[in-house]
Parts: structure tokens; sequence; C-alpha cells
């Protein structure tokens, strides 16, 4: 069966202290190459600590920034990065912040029409019922169509959003933190919508997110960056309960719970590697209490572990 998303060797690196004549004093690697492929009606979640390349990775995949290296294919055909609307047509993006990513200066029947308008080309009787069975599908009322970003509450800013992106008639989803400014019980219900409007319309989701309560629930599988790499990758059941790679343990670790003590599970001492002086080896290793000389000098490959779990690690936990 063919992937709704396959990724090759996808990878972006920024310039930094750009001259006027000559390379740049420095390139950080936000994004190493990755290579994963998402099935169609699969959820994939993305996990890691801020500046890990998750932002970075999903912007990539709607052609907001260009790759330096590799390739996408969304159901078998390559984007050309130079054309949006191919992107549009297949790929769409939900905000983490609902109201900041709506026009102010546009009614809500305006946000909803433009991609109908430049990306289908729809007429004005097509576009009114199309709108109108979208924001059924959201739990929205048709009056809201004429009211402006500003007067909704965070909750039905998302689902509009939302509804944009279903506009396009994309089949993937890329969901970056979609309820992460929104009240808990507000969270339930989106969430709940997700899942509702994935079965109903075939959908592939990307979710990418700081919660791993969240993530582990909405998941099929995880994928784990650190660094700007793919660190382990494996079944949403298995990838928290019996993590494969130290850092996957130590995210884990990390999160609150209720009822717990909240304890930090490295020392006050512990430093982040420089994105601009990367170490040699694998990158996790000065925070790693399992590393050794081979992890120091060299890159561990993603590797299959058992169980469904590919993890990138020369000394992984036990499964």
């Amino acid at each position: 069966m063919i992937p709704a998303l396959k990724l090759t060797d996808l990878a972006k690196d920024f310039p930094v202290g750009k001259r006027l004549f000559g390379p740049p004093r420095a390139v950080v690697h936000a994004v190493q190459p990755v290579t994963l492929e998402v099935a169609k009606g699969e959820t994939l979640g993305i996990v890691g600590e801020s500046g890990c390349g998750k932002s970075t990775l999903a912007r990539m995949l709607v052609g907001l920034l260009p790759p330096s290296e590799g390739h996408i294919e969304i159901e078998g055909a390559a984007l050309d990065n130079a054309d949006p609307a191919a992107f549009g047509k297949k790929i769409q993006y939900v905000f983490q912040d609902p109201l900041s990513s709506l026009n102010p200066r546009k009614t809500i029947r305006q946000i909803m029409e433009a991609p109908l308008r430049h990306l289908h080309k729809l007429s004005a009787p097509d576009r009114r019922k199309k709108i109108a069975e979208i924001f059924a599908a959201v739990n929205l009322r048709e009056e809201f169509l004429d009211r402006y970003p500003h007067e909704f509450s965070g909750g039905q800013a998302q689902r509009i959003g939302i509804a944009r992106a279903l506009a396009a008639e994309a089949r993937i989803l890329i969901l970056d933190e979609p309820v992460s400014a929104l009240d808990v019980s507000v969270q339930a219900q989106v969430l709940n919508l997700l899942a509702d409007l994935k079965t109903e319309f075939g959908l592939t989701y990307l979710f990418i997110t700081h919660d791993l309560a969240v993530v582990e629930a909405v998941s099929d599988r995880i994928a784990v960056l650190y660094f700007g790499a793919l660190v382990e990758l494996g079944p949403a059941d298995r990838i928290f309960s019996a993590p494969r790679h130290p850092y996957t343990r130590l995210l884990a670790d990390s999160a609150p719970v209720v009822g717990r003590d909240l304890t930090a599970p490295e020392g006050k001492e512990t430093e982040l590697p420089d994105p601009l002086n990367p170490p040699p080896g694998c990158s996790f290793a000065a925070r790693c209490p399992r590393a050794t000389d081979l992890c120091r000098n060299e890159v561990p490959p993603l590797e299959d572990k058992g169980d469904g779990v590919m993890a990138a690690c020369f000394h992984p936990l036990e499964g």
C-alpha cells in the first residue's frame, strides 16, 4: 500500500553569521536527515524538547520552509517545493495559537472562502454549500461566519482553524500543539472532535506536542526527536511504557504526574549540546548514564530493537 506521507533523507540547515562574500560562519543542522513513512489513516505523534526540530520538520512538510536536502512524497507523488498550491491541496497546518493564526481583519466567512476560491476555484454557491457542510462537521453555527476572530473563545477559534484546514480538502493535517493553549476541559472536546473528523474524512494526522499523556492517548505511533535527529520510533503503547532509548526514558520521567512529587531526573549541571558546535558521536552521550567511548565517537544508526521499535542507540534499554 502506498503510504500517505513518505520522507526520504529530509533535512534542514540554517546558516548563521552570513557574510557578503564567502560561506556563512556556521551552520545549524536544525533537522538531520529523516527517513520516515506514515500510513494512510495513521496518527503519528512527534515529541521532543524545545529546539529538537519538531516545528521545523512540520514547516517543511507544508511547504513553508524548503528542505536543504531530501524529498517529500504524498500518496506516491513527489511535491514541488516551488508550488505552494500542490502542498495546500494535500496537506494542511493547524497552528498552536488559534487566534493569532486567523486574520483579524477578515470575517470567518472570508477566511473559510480563501482555500475554496484559490485552491479549488469554486463558485459562490458551491463555496456556501461547502462551508455549511464543514461547519456542521466541526459543530459550529453558521451565524459565526459573519463575525471576526476576536469574538471567539480559544476552543471556538481552534475549531475554525480545523475547519479552514478541512476546506482545502487535504487528507493530511499537521497538528502543531493544537490543544496546548486551551483549558483542559476544552482540550478534551477538541481531541474528541479530531478523532471524529479522522474517521469521517479518512484523515492522517501528524500530532506535535509536549504533552506526553495526550500524544500517547491519540497516537498510533510516536517519533521521538532529539537535537534534530530521529532517535526512537515505535507503537504508542510501548514507546513510554518500555522505551529503548535513554532519552525517551528521560522524557517519560520528566512528565509531571498527579500525586507524584515533581523531581528533576537530571542534575542542575546538565548541559544541552551546542548547535553551533555539535559533539561528535551520539549527541545525547553527555547526558546519558549508559554512554561509552563508542557513543562519544560514533553516531548510532536507527535500528530495529524488536516489538516494532526503532532506536538510535548502541546500548538500548531493555524492552
